[in-house]
């Protein structure tokens, strides 16, 4: 079983527990890993000053950032009278994409935590929030919180993708659902295991293919392996029998539904991208990211492609 040893909460800007605190709190109480808080704080006005009096501007943003610092000291310190091993940092740089990902390779994260960011449809269209570039280049497992009415997740999913080669994923159902079994384990969570049937890999071909267009024999014979890969997936990682759940339609919004309709506190699932690949791969992941039912946690293949 996986063993997570370091958790990264990337914490907003703003002075303001989120429900990201208190999922990454009892995941780390959970499995017993290291939480390590850090927040990116940039104040354009602040850096502006600098350019008319640098000495004036360094002891202004010196103090800006040591009230910062205290506040998050604040949150780490009951954590830490309960004997969770708690530190923090306070950097002063924009939340960009380049600085989250040296930070989150410099400390060796084996899960990244962070708020969702929320942005309209409408946004997507001009603005790609931090979330979309974490969920393709963030190398450790990424766990983005919409809300925390469960701390410890009580239910967790564990959605899988059968529809592709096993050797074109690298392994990553299995890694998916190495993470959800660990994850339920440490918090006494019960689990459950998804697969959405809708798409097939055919002969050599990357590219996949609604399995509806299919002749009805060889579609049988897809449903049928995928059934098989499925049940041999669950009893690996000893998911109940009323536990699995085997749906058909478009992925996504099978995903969707399904987890509004049986209130799971997260969703695990997969994603891959690879230069030359087609972009289905982890496509899932992007529309259910769209929507966000529930808390997700994205898991990356090993070794990270290229």
């Amino acid at each position: 079983m996986l063993k997570l040893k370091r958790i990264l909460l990337i914490a907003p800007s703003e002075m303001t527990r989120t429900p990201a605190f208190d999922r990454a709190h009892a995941l780390a109480c959970a499995t017993g890993a290291l939480l390590h808080i850090v927040a990116f704080d940039y104040v354009q006005a602040l850096a502006l000053a600098g350019l008319v009096d640098h000495d004036a501007m360094a002891q202004a943003r010196e103090g800006y950032l040591q009230v910062h610092r205290h506040w998050l000291e604040q949150q780490a310190r009951f954590q830490r009278g309960i004997g969770l091993p708690v530190t923090t940092e306070v950097v002063w740089a924009k939340p960009s994409l380049a600085h989250t990902l040296e930070y989150v390779n410099d400390f060796h994260a084996d899960l990244v935590i962070k708020d969702t960011q929320c942005v309209h449809a409408l946004g997507h269209a001009f603005h790609r929030p931090l979330d979309w570039w974490l969920l393709r280049d963030c190398p450790a497992h990424l766990h983005l919180v919409t809300d925390a009415r469960n701390p410890k997740p009580l239910k967790v999913l564990a959605a899988v993708d059968l529809s592709h080669l096993e050797d074109l994923t690298q392994g990553l159902n299995d890694r998916v659902l190495d993470l959800a079994s660990t994850l339920a384990a440490s918090c006494g969570a019960v689990l459950h295991l998804l697969n959405v049937s809708s798409w097939s890999v055919m002969g050599d071909s990357v590219a996949s293919v609604p399995t509806t267009t299919l002749h009805g024999s060889l579609r049988d014979a897809v449903i049928d392996t995928q059934e098989e890969a499925f049940e041999v997936l669950a009893d690996r990682f000893g998911v109940e029998k009323q536990h699995r759940h085997l749906l058909s339609g478009i992925p996504y919004k099978v995903i969707d539904q399904f987890v509004r309709q049986n209130a799971f506190d997260m969703v695990v699932l997969g994603t891959l991208y690879r230069r030359g690949l087609d972009r289905f791969i982890g496509s899932t992941a992007e529309s259910v990211l769209n929507r966000a039912p529930c808390s997700l946690v994205i898991v990356k293949p090993l070794p990270w492609l290229d």
